[in-house]
């Protein structure tokens, strides 16, 4: 099954006869670089003449069109998949000429038997032809038979996509894809291939791009960034990338992810401490403490390496949030290799950590290794690195309380924002903070519902008023283990907001979605619809 040249096709009738564009919604699992390969499907989508469902119909599932994106990390991806596509089987029968499509990690992994096992999909894609989907699934409608197709190698280099953002004020940014690393648990490089670098003047050229249509925020992602460069033979290439961008007026915060300890290097933490708007936050894959489990996981440093970068990053950040991934139960890990990870969590002082129990994946070799865990030793295991990770994060969490922040305002909302009238926004390590307004202000969350949101007025913006993308200066009054809370502003305590061109862009673009002007700031796609927001680094979906 190879790729081929596509060309962009106009979509079919929408399924209930209604006139219009065919509508269509994205769901995204996995990783935060399908997160962007999901902006890059409904950019497609929409340059193909698609239209986003309403937030309404993508919770019902309701849509012309439903895509995938599928991750193959966790072994219960297969399990999440096909649980999406039963679910979409009953919705599909109700809706004639509704069409499914399946993409990302699992697709190019099970290819033809995704289609086997759910014969009601009807478009299959890889990582690697992303820019075939609009006529994947033309071509499925005309012919009426599912199209699998899965490229062996990359057809296109992803950034070149149209591209429909998720947000106007924080945006991701490719410099690689790909991952010549060889970690004997991990399944990625055999399915996104080789390392793949776009050359720094295309990186920077497309962070300039978004600035200029309202961003302050972008995040620099890569399976391995810090090893960017090695492609065009230049081994600092990542450092001076950061650098570059410290010189782009307007670019506020700047991050990245995710770097391998083993490729880390001083000039990288010279140029975080030196580049005022690189943000104090690391997030780097610790994986095991052990040093013999590292061995066996192929991961090419040890503990006392990742110590040491910690240290050199807080002795020039002091201030900086670090959080990490590890594995708990990797094959013939000992109750002493797993002492040395909790020996190594405990001295790291990570604000949060992303843990995972281990499953073998199918093709890679930590799945056929000797001395696989019970179950039962790998959770007992889980459960006592969470008890003392959630102690480290409300630790490190407090250390936070009476600190000022600036705090940029997301669109989202936490579960008890519209109630207690706070906003939620990311401070500039990255820590998710709750906001309280003045007294007698009440915190509007969310997309708006109408011009008459005091967010979106033309005049007379009330000044304690913030719109997403704005920052607002704050004082933290209390905390807990994976958030802050500032709620000194009703008794007269710190509160400031400092409009940006990024709220100004919100505006334009809700205000043309609700039919008051053009949104001529969108950042490479249709006006956005008030969607889902990814602000910063998102949290893994599991």
């Amino acid at each position: 099954m190879s790729s081929t040249t596509h060309s962009p096709v106009a979509p079919a009738p929408t399924t209930d006869g209604t006139p219009g564009a065919r509508t269509y919604l994205v769901r995204t699992l996995g990783c935060q670089m399908n997160v962007h390969d999901s902006e890059h499907m409904a950019g497609m989508l929409e340059q193909a003449g698609y239209s986003r469902a309403t937030a309404q119909d993508e919770a019902a599932n309701r849509a012309d069109v439903v895509v995938i994106n599928t991750c193959a990390v966790r072994e219960n991806a297969a399990t999440r998949l096909y649980g999406n596509l039963g679910q979409l089987a009953g919705l599909k029968a109700e809706r004639p000429g509704m069409q499914i499509a399946v993409g990302g990690c699992l697709a190019q992994k099970d290819r033809g038997e995704i289609v086997d096992k759910a014969p009601w999909v009807d478009v299959v894609f890889g990582t690697h032809n992303l820019d075939a989907l609009p006529v994947l699934l033309e071509r499925a409608r005309h012919n009426a038979e599912a199209q699998v197709e899965i490229a062996e190698s990359l057809q296109v280099f992803p950034s070149t996509l149209p591209t429909r953002r998720e947000s106007v004020y924080a945006g991701w940014v490719s410099i690689s894809v790909g991952c010549n690393n060889t970690c004997t648990f991990c399944i990625v490089p055999h399915l996104r291939g080789k390392e793949r670098d776009r050359r720094p003047g295309e990186v920077l050229a497309e962070v300039q791009a978004l600035v200029d249509a309202g961003a302050v925020e972008v995040t620099l992602l890569g399976q391995n960034v810090n090893s960017y460069g090695v492609e065009f033979g230049d081994r600092g290439a990542f450092a001076k990338l950061l650098r570059a961008c410290g010189e782009i007026e307007g670019l506020e915060r700047v991050r990245f992810t995710s770097p391998h300890p083993a490729a880390f290097t001083d000039d990288v933490v010279a140029a975080m401490a030196e580049t005022p708007n690189v943000m104090p936050q690391l997030h780097m894959p610790l994986q095991s403490g052990s040093d013999r489990v590292l061995r066996a996981m192929r991961r090419s440093y040890r503990s006392a390496k990742f110590l040491g970068i910690l240290d050199r990053v807080r002795e020039r950040m002091p201030d900086a949030a670090i959080t990490t991934d590890i594995i708990v139960g990797f094959p013939g890990e000992s109750e002493e290799d797993f002492a040395e990870t909790m020996r190594v969590v405990e001295a790291s002082r990570f604000s949060s950590a992303f843990m995972f129990q281990y499953s073998p994946r199918p093709g890679t070799p930590a799945a056929t290794m000797d001395e696989q865990l019970p179950k039962a030793v790998v959770q007992e295991r889980f459960e006592r690195l969470l008890a003392l990770q959630e102690r480290i994060s409300a630790e490190e969490s407090a250390r936070q309380v009476g600190r000022t922040l600036d705090v940029l305002v997301a669109e989202g909302a936490g579960k008890k924002d519209g109630a207690r009238h706070r906003l939620s926004g990311r401070a500039p390590d990255n820590r998710l903070v709750h906001l309280a307004l003045p007294a007698g202000q009440v915190a509007p969350t969310g997309a708006p519902e109408s011009l008459d949101d005091p967010r979106l007025a033309d005049g007379g913006l009330d000044p304690d008023v913030p719109r997403p993308g704005d920052v607002v200066t704050v004082q933290v009054t209390h905390s807990a283990p994976h958030h802050l809370v500032a709620d000194s502003a009703p008794a007269g305590g710190t509160f400031a907001v400092r409009r940006t061109r990024s709220g100004d862009a919100w505006v334009r673009r809700e205000r043309a979605r609700l039919g008051g002007g053009d949104d001529e700031h969108s950042h490479g796609g249709a006006p956005a619809d008030g969607g889902p927001v990814t602000l910063g680094m998102p949290t893994l979906r599991r």
